[in-house]
């Protein structure tokens, strides 16, 4: 990436490298593209590192729907530098180190000022496709066409401008691979544990799905004292994997023979887990983890994007006799005032991180980042921009 000073570019419009979304599952392209200066309540900012998550891939598959918007700039998981700031901005400054997210926070509507919700009333998710305030593109090739934004972040590209609503600023202590780790799933699975679910000691708990959320959702858990935490995955070796983030059972559902995943968990839990989370984004998974829980006061928490649009079918009776369903967006968590705790912890060495960075690339090789994702080797592939 050429180094440019924040003095010489703001308010400027930058060239700089892309990684470009030209059609659904296609390998991206990295091209030259234009990115407009911040406009007010916007930053522009200096990727230094990315990563992909499993709803980039599932985004990335999406061949119809509202979503459905070529050429478009994927990536919604980084951490990078303030390069300049429209007006009206006072929440950061240049040279600050800021995660974009996905989940905006005005921090005045009514649920900003509630503990009952990590929405946003202000900020609506119409616009997938450009600014949270107006739907325009800060993105044009160099042929002044629109490139489109990606669930208001955009991160597959040497610089992208976010609105305020969508940043958190955190402490330059923290490593930059680790910081990225913080603005998408490792929050969302540790969230949903503690603000969601509200693991309690010696609970028990069953995972479907352990992938990044999955093992963030193990991790959460594990530091409130869960007393089982059962992985239930079709691949084998994330037992292994989840044993780092504190996962004690694990469940193949091909190897259970004529039983049900739902019998072997009971089984397990003497009438069912205290909490189930679904994070592959299934519908029949959904069921599963339902089916899991236990009567009286079992609780499923659905963290998954359902890829094929399918209903969620539960029998009625069976939440007549106390279980419950809840989703959850970023796990629970306000983006603004609690990433910064979980980065403070990671630093007071009392979560863990590290683990979850199995692969790392340079922006160049974006494209192996998919391959290890489809190949089930990747927990988390970080994407560096200048390495």
């Amino acid at each position: 990436m050429e180094k440019k000073n924040s003095s010489e570019t703001a308010g400027k419009a930058i060239t700089c490298k892309a990684a470009i979304c030209k059609e659904p599952g296609e390998a991206l392209v990295i091209e030259e593209i234009e990115v407009a200066p911040p406009e007010a309540w916007e930053i522009r900012i200096k990727i230094l590192c990315t990563s992909l998550c499993h709803t980039d891939v599932t985004f990335w598959k999406m061949n119809d729907g509202p979503e459905r918007s070529f050429p478009k700039i994927l990536g919604h998981e980084a951490v990078g530098v303030v390069e300049s700031v429209g007006e009206h901005v006072e929440e950061v400054k240049e040279g600050d180190l800021v995660v974009p997210v996905f989940l905006p926070s005005c921090k005045e509507c009514r649920d900003c000022t509630s503990t009952k919700s990590n929405l946003c009333t202000k900020f609506g998710s119409k616009f997938y496709q450009g600014m949270p305030r107006d739907g325009s593109s800060r993105f044009r090739n160099m042929k002044g066409e629109v490139v489109h934004h990606f669930l208001f972040v955009s991160s597959f590209v040497e610089y992208t401008v976010v609105d305020i609503a969508h940043v958190v600023r955190l402490n330059h202590e923290i490593p930059a691979d680790k910081a990225c780790l913080l603005s998408c799933g490792v929050s969302t699975g540790i969230g949903a544990a503690w603000k969601v679910a509200e693991v309690e000691e010696g609970s028990t708990v069953a995972i479907f799905g352990l992938g990044a959320v999955g093992l963030a959702v193990a991790e959460g858990a594990r530091l409130r004292g869960a007393s089982k935490i059962i992985g239930v995955d079709l691949n084998p070796e994330k037992f292994e994997i989840g044993k780092k983030f504190g996962v004690t059972h694990f469940i193949n559902p091909t190897a259970c023979g004529e039983k049900a995943v739902s019998q072997v968990v009971k089984e397990m839990t003497d009438g069912g887990a205290d909490y189930c989370f679904e994070c592959i984004g299934l519908a029949s998974l959904m069921k599963d983890a339902f089916d899991c829980s236990r009567e009286g006061w079992g609780k499923t928490v659905i963290l998954g994007v359902e890829m094929h649009g399918s209903d969620l079918n539960v029998n009625s009776s069976q939440i007549l006799r106390g279980r419950s369903v809840m989703g959850s967006l970023f796990g629970g968590l306000k983006p603004k005032s609690d990433i910064p705790i979980l980065a403070k912890k990671y630093i007071d060495k009392e979560l863990r991180l590290d683990e979850f960075i199995t692969h790392e690339v340079n922006f160049q090789d974006i494209n192996k980042a998919f391959e290890f994702q489809s190949q089930g080797k990747s927990i988390r592939c970080i994407i560096w921009m200048d390495k």
